[in-house]
């Protein structure tokens, strides 16, 4: 079974906290990361009402080449750091057919996998 990291980043906060317990398991030196919180806005819609519509300013937490899903974690029925640190329990670790179902088509979801 492909295992993967569902992320609802509708939900995501840009805290940093998977970056940084994920740079600290893996050892990784400045300037390298095994999930890299990205940003993308804030963006202004003109033609949206006043409010959560009218704006837009997205965080996503992406994964790396680096990341190997903390398999001395996982081979162990632990989660991965990234996850067991993520302070707004936005991402979700399993079986990519299980975490595909999650996705309730009301929020934004990114669905990652990697080949270790």
């Amino acid at each position: 079974m492909t295992k993967g990291i569902l992320i609802n980043y509708d939900y995501c906060t840009g805290c940093h906290s998977c970056e940084v317990a994920c740079k600290k398991h893996l050892g990784l030196p400045k300037g390298e990361f095994g999930i890299k919180l990205t940003e993308t806005g804030p963006y202004e819609y003109a033609g949206k009402p006043a409010g959560p519509e009218h704006w837009e300013w997205t965080w996503l937490p992406v994964i790396t080449k680096a990341c190997d899903m903390c398999a001395d974690r996982t081979e162990k029925g632990k989660m991965p750091m990234c996850v067991q640190h993520c302070q707004a329990w936005c991402m979700y670790y399993g079986d990519v057919a299980e975490l595909a179902a999650k996705i309730d088509g009301k929020t934004r979801w990114a669905l990652m996998a990697t080949t270790a």
